[in-house]
């Protein structure tokens, strides 16, 4: 890794550091409704016993592959570094299929699911570099949204842009006014690489951060979280919540009823190489016991 100061946070052979989690639910937010009576005000199905499918992780060939338990069952989870960190920059490759709702949650608890999320969204009216809060309001900050382009055989080939008109899950101007750094989607689809690697990288700095996202070295979005202006969205009751320092996890979504398998395609797949972290001032801590 030459002088850069990065140090790897997986070691190409085993899941070493990290820990499986599953994916459980606590409150929409800091003092809110559970996000289970959420989905009983909708009508949706809660899911069962997620505690037993928390995602399968594996090493194959340098790579950490994600997917769902079992493959197709609709069941995600995590992966969560045993070690807790504060201020720091991230670097990772990535390569997920389509469609994959994956993602990097950054200042994550431990034994439960509060914490910032870097979306990759790699999926129809999905974002890639932006944000959404996991029981932090569930706020989506996000600078645009993609969608697949298919060949005469119905396979997919490359991203386009997302078209307002038929998203699922359309980009606002509210969402991108809750940055204060949004690309321009053209510019990210001229630097992805279609089923290639591609490089994320992450800044996270200060007690309620900054965090700012680059794909392929191109800038994309920004959040400060200590403003950030969203429903139900308390900077003071989630840094009550988060403190200071949190866990990084890998994210393999499970599906539901809006979405269904547009969120996570039957035996599709997430991979990751080459994490790397460099603690910033501020440091890291030590996971609590």
């Amino acid at each position: 890794m030459g002088n850069d100061g990065f140090v790897p946070l997986f070691d190409g052979a085993s899941l070493a550091g990290w820990h499986p989690a599953p994916r459980i639910y606590g409150s929409v937010y800091p003092g809110g409704p559970s996000v289970l009576e959420h989905f009983d005000s909708l009508g949706l199905q809660r899911p069962v016993e997620p505690e037993k499918h928390p995602a399968r992780w594996k090493v194959e060939d340098g790579v950490l592959i994600g997917e769902q338990d079992a493959p197709g069952s609709g069941y995600g989870g995590y992966l969560v570094s045993d070690q807790a960190f504060g201020d720091f920059e991230l670097k990772l490759e990535m390569r997920p299929d389509w469609p994959a709702d994956t993602g990097v949650m950054i200042r994550r608890q431990r034994d439960s699911w509060e914490g910032f999320q870097v979306l990759v969204d790699h999926r129809p009216s999905g974002g890639i570099g932006g944000f959404f809060g996991n029981g932090l309001a569930s706020f989506s900050a996000v600078p645009f949204a993609i969608d697949v382009v298919r060949d005469d055989a119905g396979r997919p080939t490359g991203l386009v842009a997302d078209d307002p008109a038929t998203s699922v899950e359309p980009v606002t101007e509210v969402k991108r006014a809750r940055l204060s750094y949004a690309a321009d989607v053209d510019d990210f689809l001229n630097v992805w690489r279609w089923d290639e690697w591609n490089e994320l990288r992450i800044r996270c700095v200060g007690s309620m951060p900054v965090i700012t996202t680059w794909i392929n070295g191109l800038k994309i979005a920004e959040l400060d979280t200590a403003t950030l202006q969203s429903p139900n969205y308390d900077a003071d009751a989630v840094f009550e919540v988060l403190g200071d320092s949190g866990h990084i996890a890998l994210e393999v979504h499970d599906n539901d009823a809006v979405f269904g398998e547009a969120r996570w395609g039957v035996g599709a797949q997430c991979r990751w190489r080459n994490i790397r972290i460099k603690e910033l001032p501020g440091g890291s801590v030590e996971a609590p016991k």
